[in-house]
């Protein structure tokens, strides 16, 4: 099995405020920024091949988590289409039942012109599978939206209901993977130095 470590990008004004950032590419806030460079990654992934979303608020965490990053499209954010820049209350309020529906779709829901949380699985899967192949344990930066969507694979989660595991702020998420597999082998591995 190869270990795929995903980790998200540090916190945004826009991570504060609750709004949904999708492809806007929204840096890091002050406050984000000194956060990160107190992260330490677990030793595991030390020396590992560092990937990222291009977006800024990825390559930004990545350089000050691991100093460098090669950028990887099929990372980026689901795409939240008219949506972005919206937190979810607002979309409950102006929405109502029609937002209460589509979230009931699961891994179907679809932000008004963006993806779902399906169209992120088939945009990363064939990276993932490519990593598999290869066999080359990988750290990739990215985004809570592609972090759900392969922890959902992992645990046959439908993303309806309660999520198996919550995910964290400051953590790693560590996959083993192989072709044709997802498995979690550890959610919520800080990255909250311990010194």
């Amino acid at each position: 099995m190869t270990l795929l470590a995903l980790l998200r990008h540090g916190p945004t004004a826009w991570n504060a405020e609750k709004r949904a950032q999708g492809r806007t590419d929204i840096p890091l806030s002050p406050e984000g920024r000194a956060a990160v460079e107190t992260w330490r990654a677990p030793d595991i992934l030390a020396g590992l091949p560092v990937v990222a979303s291009p977006l800024t608020r990825t390559q930004e965490t990545a350089r000050l988590l691991f100093g460098y990053a090669v950028p990887e499209p099929r990372l980026i954010e689901m795409a939240w289409g008219t949506w972005e820049g919206r937190t979810i209350a607002e979309l409950r309020e102006s929405l109502g039942d029609a937002m209460a529906e589509n979230e009931a779709r699961g891994f179907d829901f679809r932000p008004d012109g963006g993806e779902s949380p399906r169209d992120v699985l088939d945009r990363v899967r064939p990276w993932i599978e490519k990593v598999a192949a290869q066999g080359t344990d990988t750290v990739a930066v990215t985004h809570l939206g592609v972090i759900r969507v392969v922890m959902a694979t992992a645990f046959d989660w439908n993303m309806l209901g309660k999520p198996p595991v919550k995910i964290r702020p400051a953590t790693a998420h560590l996959f083993d993977i192989a072709p044709g597999t997802i498995r979690v082998r550890e959610m919520n591995v800080s990255l909250q130095s311990t010194s």
